[in-house]
């Protein structure tokens, strides 16, 4: 019997979309995912990002990361971390690919500069326990130059900017994790950060050794507590403004208490 309601026979599958619909599809999901990353209401963006197909989103986030606006640019890397934690949940394997990709992101070979790949790392680290037992290693390295032949574990990032994305991950990763960083010697590597040319390295750097309360950072900090150089930064959807005398100062007292 016929089913006139829907034009098909039930007893037949339903037609296949062609390419022009899913393709649509697409185009819509990645224009509803670039309007929900202006919203000042990160809580709100990542609320209406969850019903999405996690693999589309992820795609426009690549592209979003890279974005001169400030909150758009922060607000992805923050949506990157819960999506690909959930695509994590149904698929190991797929969010595998996402870090591959991150990491070859930053790779001289890769022909790219990798902007935003340490800070979406180190959310996707805090926001999935899986993938932080596999990639923590992975984010330190930027951090260490190559050792002995035999302990290679080096990748060093040389580039200011993309260094200060890095710190801000690896204080982000200390604030949630804060154990797979000191279990593996992370502290002395963000030690000659604070001696850093780049003021906003300097501040990062104070802030990630405040997070994981490093004592051996204290003679380093003390000289920066009168520096009044303004410093932004970006912590779980809200900009701070600051000094980085102010965040070594903050530093100071965390590792005091």
């Amino acid at each position: 019997m016929r089913n006139w309601a829907s034009g098909s026979s039930p007893c037949l599958p339903p037609p296949r979309p062609n390419g022009a619909i899913l393709a649509l599809s697409s185009r819509r999901i990645k224009s509803k995912v670039l309007e929900l990353l202006h919203s000042p209401d990160l809580a709100a963006v990542l609320g209406a990002l969850q019903p999405l197909p996690a693999k589309d989103v992820v795609n426009v986030l690549f592209s979003a990361i890279c974005r001169e606006d400030p909150s758009v640019r922060w607000h992805a890397v923050s949506a990157m971390g819960e999506t690909v934690a959930r695509l994590a949940d149904a698929d190991m394997e797929a969010a595998r690919i996402v870090m591959r990709r991150l990491l070859w992101s930053l790779n001289d070979e890769s022909g790219g500069i990798g902007w935003g790949a340490p800070e979406c790392m180190a959310e996707i680290l805090c926001r999935h326990a899986g993938l932080a037992a596999e990639y923590v290693h992975m984010l330190i390295s930027y951090m260490r130059e190559d050792g002995e032949e035999l302990c290679q574990d080096g990748n060093y990032i040389e580039h200011p900017l993309l260094q200060r994305g890095l710190l801000w991950g690896v204080a982000r990763l200390g604030r949630c994790r804060p154990e797979l960083l000191l279990e593996r010697g992370a502290g002395a590597d963000i030690l000659p950060y604070i001696l850093a040319a780049d003021p906003e390295t300097r501040g990062l750097a104070a802030l990630a050794a405040g997070t994981l309360r490093l004592t051996e950072a204290q003679p380093l900090l003390e000289p920066l507590r009168s520096d009044t150089v303004p410093i932004r930064y970006y912590q779980e959807g809200l900009f701070l403004e600051t000094t980085l005398g102010q965040m070594a100062q903050s530093a100071l007292e965390a590792i005091r208490r």
